[in-house]
């Protein structure tokens, strides 16, 4: 598999302390801002691509990573958890922000575009 995408997000939690809504929302920053018109020009099925998603939170074990996978909208996805991000604890009232980041990486078998 040849990576051909990798796109850089970053979100928060500013008062659950929920490390997976956290990490949606840094996937869907991500995301948002990505156009791939290569799989209708070339006629590539969005299947035939292979998502792997890299979250960092300071709690890593708190994320569900499968909830997550299945969220993406196209290709095969995979999600792993790792630690990273950011706690930031306000001081005068104690409540923490959780900050994730994300890289989401494409990859297409270079066979599924050569032989078109």
């Amino acid at each position: 598999m040849q990576r051909f995408i990798i796109e850089m997000g970053m979100g928060n939690d500013q008062y659950g302390r929920d490390y997976t809504k956290a990490a949606a929302r840094a996937i869907e920053d991500a995301i948002r801002h990505s156009s791939i018109p290569m799989f209708d020009a070339l006629g590539v099925e969005h299947d035939r691509m292979e998502v792997r998603v890299t979250v960092g939170v300071q709690e890593p074990d708190a994320v569900d990573c499968a909830a997550l996978a299945s969220q993406l909208p196209r290709g095969r996805a995979t999600v792993k958890a790792v630690a990273g991000g950011l706690n930031v604890t306000n001081p005068d009232t104690g409540n923490t922000t959780v900050i994730a980041t994300a890289a989401v990486e494409a990859f297409l078998n270079p066979a599924d575009i050569s032989g078109r």
